[in-house]
């Protein structure tokens, strides 16, 4: 079982997502988003704690808070943002589809680009306020310097400056 760190009311709330959208059309890219992101932020061992405090439904306390106020924020962001160029397409058994509605437009590429680097300056922005609380209270936080071996360490600059290639 994986703990998610949001809810789908998180999502509605805090996004354009309407509250009408399919979240199992959804939900893959709240994984992706903690897999690739989250944890590349708090590195395996934090990740891992929080993850089994959620599935325990023990999360409280300094850890609470900082699912609360800095992780969720981050992260409904950096699922949008692996979320948007997929957004109207679906695959089927007859397959591969793009939704086309009847009373509304579809957004162009560069508009779904427009949105996805919007989204992607917002989980910037919580990722920097994210790493700003850890580098202040760490020690609340033991397990963010305990990674070991194959762990993956916390990365500690937030500043995405495009793909290298």
């Amino acid at each position: 079982m994986k703990a998610l760190f949001i809810k789908r009311e998180d999502i509605v709330r805090n996004s354009i997502i309407d509250g009408n959208t399919d979240f199992d059309k959804f939900i893959q890219f709240i994984s992706i988003a903690q897999d690739m992101h989250i944890q590349n932020f708090l590195g395996t061992d934090l990740y891992n704690k929080i993850s089994a405090d959620i599935i325990a439904g023990t999360l409280s306390g300094d850890y609470l808070e900082l699912v609360n106020d800095y992780i969720q924020p981050m992260l409904i962001h950096f699922a949008m943002v692996d979320y948007l160029p997929f957004a109207s397409y679906e695959l089927r058994n007859g397959g591969l589809f793009r939704h086309r509605s009847e009373n509304a437009d579809n957004p162009t590429k560069e508009e779904v680009d427009f949105l996805t680097q919007k989204h992607r300056n917002f989980a910037d922005f919580y990722t920097r306020r994210f790493i700003d609380y850890m580098s202040f209270n760490q020690n609340l936080f033991p397990e963010y310097n305990t990674n070991t071996n194959d762990d993956m360490n916390p990365d500690k600059d937030a500043n995405f400056v495009g793909w290298c290639l």
